[in-house]
């Protein structure tokens, strides 16, 4: 049992929570909840860490069981209450988390080019709400989307909140990091006929006006100023989402999951 806060373990743990650039260096990121962690594919499993007195239950020992036998390679240590609440980013932790490895995503895999169906992406333009970015994912999964392409100036998609919020999507949604977004819409645009649509104040026509049927890329810009300019201007067509009242706009992740679902549905009914 470990019980030392000052563990080497528990040292890494903590610096894995609070600096991405420790989870770039390492390519290894927390997860922490029991659903969460059963979430987890076997072979990104490194390590798993419980809480003393974790396994008294038959529920948590069937759990402990289940990591055993399915990612036998994986190191599983208990570690005593104090140390493993130093270690926990939750303010109630659950009694487990797990040390992940990051996975590696192709463009092929983003535009689902194996799935049989037509590229359905999400564009993210410095992105900085780690909530915002969970529910974009989680939501993207659920539309069916192929994949989520973001700069590097968004928000890093393995902090831990952002972990958290995607309810385990982040292991089964295809994403990429690009140094050049703009490079990258262009490549989509010429090399795999995708149509890119931004939500703009210079947008004509509403949302579901537009045919997603096709490959189609969705551009979504930073809460508090939107898309740049300069990334505006590789869209194929802006677009606009009808509000009454008052609103200038909605959240990011609210006008991301209207767009991925309107290709949902059209390409549902067609």
């Amino acid at each position: 049992m470990i019980t030392s806060t000052q563990n080497n373990q528990i040292k890494n743990i903590i610096a894995l929570n609070k600096k991405a650039r420790e989870r770039k260096a390492q390519r290894l990121f927390v997860v922490e909840g029991i659903r969460a962690v059963a979430e987890v594919p076997a072979d990104l499993l490194q390590a798993v860490y419980y809480v003393e007195g974790f396994g008294s239950s038959s529920e948590c020992q069937s759990f402990l069981a289940d990591i055993r036998s399915k990612a036998p390679e994986a190191q599983l240590e208990e570690v005593a209450k104090s140390a493993f609440n130093s270690m926990s980013d939750t303010v109630t932790p659950q009694g487990v988390l797990a040390l992940v490895r990051m996975q590696d995503f192709t463009l092929s895999q983003v535009l689902g080019t194996d799935s049989g169906k037509p590229a359905h992406i999400v564009i993210l333009e410095s992105l900085q709400d780690p909530g915002n970015m969970g529910t974009i994912i989680r939501t993207a999964e659920g539309a069916g989307a192929t994949g989520i392409i973001m700069n590097t100036t968004t928000v890093d998609i393995y902090s831990p909140k952002v972990v958290r919020s995607t309810m385990g999507s982040i292991f089964r949604m295809p994403h990429l990091v690009v140094a050049d977004l703009g490079e990258t819409i262009e490549q989509l645009k010429a090399e795999h006929g995708v149509s890119v649509y931004a939500a703009h104040l210079k947008g004509q026509r509403f949302h579901d006006e537009f045919d997603y049927t096709g490959p189609t890329a969705f551009m979504i810009g930073n809460e508090g100023n939107g898309l740049t300019d300069e990334m505006a201007g590789h869209a194929t067509s802006y677009l606009r989402i009808p509000m009454e009242g008052q609103l200038e706009s909605l959240n990011a992740s609210v006008a991301a999951s209207i767009l991925i679902y309107e290709a949902q549905r059209q390409r549902r009914i067609r």
